[in-house]
């Protein structure tokens, strides 16, 4: 049997093992996570001339939780389209401004990690149009209908965002991007979209940043199952 004195010094003794073991696993063990991808929200972003809109940065760490960058964070631009100043970008607070029409691509970077997205800058409109008003095209996967988007003598179809709708509600199997050889949207409806020898109408909205109307503007497209 241990004294009193003998009792507090192996009490004394278990103290500085545990003391000790729980230093040594604290930075032997446990390791801060780190960023392993970066996303900027929103992630294309657009703006008028004249206007601003605050970007934030996500990052997904090595544990793999997302959350917002809010430390040792900084923004740049690069990449204008037109060769001109479309944006500018605060480093700090990634406050995105619109200086003329055009696309810059955005960074944000932490740690070492970067993410980049394409932000839009768009002059105010109050008037646009689509044509044609209706088109019609087949549902093979290849094929793609044709749209440009005007505002007076002015294409915007490089600035503008197409999509799909059908009852209110996107349609994600068709798919409408920017042909830079043609400067006109194409949308391309996903194979077997709709059952053949049958056709189905969507109506394709035009976004635009700039726009400033309080009329949708949209065409019609007709898919004819393949």
């Amino acid at each position: 049997m241990f004294s009193g004195k003998q009792k507090l010094r192996v009490i004394g003794a278990f103290a500085t093992l545990a003391t000790l073991a729980l230093s040594l696993s604290c930075t032997g063990f446990f390791v801060n996570p780190t960023w392993t991808s970066i996303t900027i929200q929103p992630p294309n972003p657009a703006v008028a001339v004249g206007f601003s809109q605050t970007l934030t940065a996500w990052g997904t760490d090595t544990n793999g939780q997302r959350s917002q960058i809010t430390h040792n964070l900084v923004w740049d631009l690069s990449g204008a389209s037109n060769g001109g100043t479309v944006a500018t970008l605060d480093p700090a607070t990634g406050i995105l401004k619109g200086v003329a029409p055009g696309t810059v691509t955005v960074t944000a970077s932490s740690e070492g990690i970067s993410g980049t997205a394409t932000a839009t800058v768009a002059q105010e409109v109050s008037t646009m149009t689509i044509t044609p008003a209706s088109q019609s095209v087949i549902d093979d996967g290849l094929s793609f209908a044709t749209f440009t988007v005007t505002s007076g003598s002015t294409n915007l179809s490089s600035l503008v965002t197409l999509t799909a709708y059908q009852n209110g509600a996107a349609v994600t199997q068709i798919t409408c991007a920017y042909d830079s050889a043609s400067n006109t949207q194409h949308c391309t409806p996903g194979s077997g979209l709709v059952v053949a020898g049958t056709s189905q109408t969507y109506s394709v909205v035009v976004t635009y940043a700039g726009y400033t109307g309080t009329t949708q503007v949209a065409a019609t497209l007709v898919v004819n199952g393949a």
